[in-house]
């Protein structure tokens, strides 16, 4: 199993617009892929105001790699989503 955790840094101005999408454009690209078993979208905290996090679970790296393409260590951002990112990093890694 490979968990995925990916954090993005919103523009500030568009937070209002974003967090909503983030909810369901986002989580619904993810949460209806074939081998994703776990979807947990974060949102921020007074430390971090405007940084958003997306953990997925992830049956193996063939079902990432259907999901993300075969380079999986690249963030993917759902079309129209581009807009809100100022800038994102995304980590793996792998359990039982």
């Amino acid at each position: 199993m490979i968990t995925r955790v990916y954090i993005v840094r919103i523009v500030p101005a568009l937070r209002e617009e974003f967090e909503p999408l983030f909810k369901t454009v986002a989580r619904a690209s993810v949460a209806g892929c074939a081998g994703c078993s776990h979807v947990t979208v974060g949102f921020p905290s007074s430390n971090a105001p405007d940084d958003y996090a997306m953990i997925t679970v992830w049956e193996s790296e063939d079902s990432l790699c259907n999901f993300a393409g075969s380079d999986w260590t690249v963030p993917h951002i759902p079309p129209g989503m581009e807009k809100f990112v100022d800038t994102c990093w995304l980590h793996h890694f792998h359990h039982d």
